[in-house]
């Protein structure tokens, strides 16, 4: 199967022709530079994102505090990280860079506080 996609690891923007079957990538063509294979072999065979959300604040200045992971997750499990997230409560006063959950999930990724708190 063909797919088309636009590769976003460089300004570029270079338009992406994937030959895929069940999930490998057999071939890529379009890239004018190596990341352009790379992020087209990461899109089909283990597409990850940075989850970008808010949780709940109690007590404090902001009643939504924003909130992400330090590094990607599986997009696969995007939603399972939504329903998580929703049972998070903050009652402290954070810093931006602050730990709220250590290995969320079980991924290997904290997820930790965007802005100040208080």
């Amino acid at each position: 199967m063909m797919k088309k996609m636009t590769c976003i690891e460089c300004p570029k923007g270079c338009r992406l022709i994937v030959d895929a079957e069940k999930g490998k990538v057999a071939g890529v063509t379009g890239n004018e530079c190596p990341k352009g294979e790379k992020y087209a072999i990461s899109e089909i065979e283990n597409p990850v994102r940075i989850l970008t959300t808010a949780v709940l604040g109690q007590g404090l200045g902001l009643k939504m505090i924003p909130v992400r992971t330090d590094k990607p997750i599986p997009r696969s499990r995007i939603f399972e990280a939504m329903r998580e997230i929703k049972k998070v409560e903050l009652t402290r006063p954070l810093k931006a860079g602050d730990v709220i959950v250590e290995n969320f999930m079980g991924l290997g990724v904290n997820l930790i506080a965007t802005r100040k708190t208080e």
